[in-house]
């Protein structure tokens, strides 16, 4: 509310009417009327509450210029407003203002076009009933106008007012061509790659002298010494291997090399490794126990030896696995199963360092399922340079199945209403209008769904507040059905009135 000096309210009105009029808010600053009452042309607020008071039934395109005190003071509001005694203002609207000497007065804006002609009245219950004149339905009900130019409803759309879209939260959005990614997420288990694993055993009988690798889970590199060993049957052939060379000798050189390739042979028959047969080679003496490498690096998973124990040929001693690379295997469900193919993206959290996800790829799919879970196992390598990754870690494993395909025409998936049988979505034709579409749907993943048919790139579907207009279209069909002859019977037009019309009389002539 403004309170205002007479003298201050005459200047400001006078300073607002020699610059063309001064707008406050969505009502305007009092001019005309207000000059005119503290010039003593007329009492203050007469006219203006004589004209308020006969305003009940105004029509609804009149524009109010502000609001006055209910009792005439010079108080005056740009919007609503109570006075001090709870009394409502008076609204003022524009052509109640008292005009100047020399003023025009403002004229309301008609409407483009000029009045609309009414066509008919239809059925306020969206029934296949219409009238040419004004008039209740059984429940009386008023019957709706249709104007010209108005969009007939051919019953492939759904008309809302656009208030009750707004005040229902409608939201629309985009058809777009996107990718779609929808991860499978399974569990899994850190597994041995069974491609990175040794055993170590005797070809021959021997005593185990002395171990280096003592313990379960011991980090060995190759070509470290495992344990030392003496065995006769090694001992023998490094003796022939010797002679060999030594009869060589004394031949020719061609026999020469048969003789000690022979000798090598049986060496490595006997798994002596080609570091020791080249020193071998170089010296006189023949060794009698020997120092066993590692074949790999890795981990100690197994010893089954100890240190003085005899060993029979072929006997494991030790199972050694390089852990660098690991298999993740995880179970799939059966109805995934489809989704997933080799060469796939995967990433695998471990629930020992949740913070630190690592990358992978799908390397197989088993070909059987688990009878009891009907999951299949697949199995995903990943690299595990620092050995943190044990033997037996659960993860989560989230696959990436939508592989590298982006045309794919994609909508919210808070866009589609499935009843089970078929699934609709509902595309904005602007101005209230929506038509309902049955879709065909295909891959889901990342709050989106493919739209296979139905629907192209670009055309706006609903995705909140959907389920009102899908219970409009619902009420609009079941209304039509209790019409006898909802689908056949032709709206009552004026070129259909005058078509019986014309037969009516046409018949009475001739039975005439």
């Amino acid at each position: 509310m403004i309170r205002l000096p007479k003298l201050l309210l005459w200047l400001g009105v006078a300073t607002g009417i020699a610059a063309g009029g001064y707008r406050l808010g969505a009502g305007a600053w009092p001019n005309t009327v207000a000059l005119h009452a503290l010039m003593g042309n007329q009492k203050p607020g007469n006219a203006v509450v004589k004209s308020a008071s006969a305003s009940s039934a105004v029509p609804a395109d009149r524009r109010i210029l502000y609001w006055k005190h209910p009792d005439g003071k010079p108080e005056f509001s740009p919007t609503a407003f109570k006075s001090a005694e709870g009394r409502d203002y008076v609204p003022v609207y524009e052509d109640q203002e008292a005009s100047l000497p020399g003023e025009k007065k403002a004229e309301l804006p008609k409407a483009a076009g000029g009045p609309k002609k009414i066509r008919f009245y239809r059925n306020p219950m969206g029934l296949a009933d219409t009238s040419q004149e004004p008039k209740k339905d059984w429940m009386g009900m008023d019957y709706i106008p249709v104007y010209e130019g108005e969009e007939p409803d051919d019953g492939s759309t759904v008309k809302v007012s656009i208030d009750r879209v707004q005040r229902a939260g409608v939201r629309t959005e985009a058809a777009e061509i996107r990718r779609i990614s929808r991860p499978v997420r399974v569990p899994g288990v850190a597994q041995i790659d069974e491609r990175r694993q040794e055993i170590v055993t005797l070809r021959a009988d021997g005593f185990i002298e002395k171990l280096y690798a003592g313990v379960t889970g011991q980090h060995v590199k190759a070509g470290e010494p495992l344990f030392r060993v003496y065995s006769p049957k090694i001992v023998s052939a490094q003796v022939d291997y010797r002679t060999a060379a030594g009869a060589a000798s004394l031949g020719s050189k061609d026999d020469q090399s048969k003789a000690i390739a022979g000798a090598s042979q049986r060496l490595r028959n006997l798994g002596v490794s080609e570091s020791r047969i080249k020193e071998l080679a170089a010296k006189t003496e023949v060794s009698m126990s020997l120092d066993w490498p590692s074949p790999i690096d890795g981990i100690v998973f197994e010893k089954k030896i100890i240190q003085g124990q005899m060993v029979k040929e072929g006997e494991v001693l030790y199972r050694i696995a390089d852990l660098s690379v690991i298999w993740v295997i995880a179970d799939v469900p059966e109805r995934d199963l489809a989704l997933v193919k080799e060469g796939q993206p995967a990433t695998v959290t471990f629930r020992t360092y949740p913070d630190e996800p690592r990358t992978g790829k799908v390397g197989f799919i088993l070909h059987e399922l688990d009878m009891k879970t009907r999951t299949a196992k697949v199995r995903i390598e990943v690299a595990n340079p620092d050995y943190r990754i044990r033997h037996e870690m659960f993860a989560d494993v989230a696959i990436d199945t939508g592989g590298e395909d982006a045309d794919r025409v994609a909508v919210p998936t808070s866009a589609v209403i499935d009843s089970g049988v078929r699934q609709v979505v509902l595309v904005e034709r602007g101005e209230g209008l929506f038509e309902p579409r049955q879709v065909k749907l295909g891959m889901r993943g990342d709050g989106y769904v493919e739209i296979k048919e139905g629907v192209k790139a670009g055309e706006k579907v609903v995705t909140t507040a959907n389920f009102l207009i899908d219970a409009e279209s619902n009420l609009k069909a079941a209304l039509k059905g209790f019409a006898p002859d909802a689908k056949t019977a032709p709206a009552v037009t004026p070129e259909v009135e005058a078509a019986k019309a014309s037969k009516t009389g046409l018949a009475q002539g001739v039975k005439q």
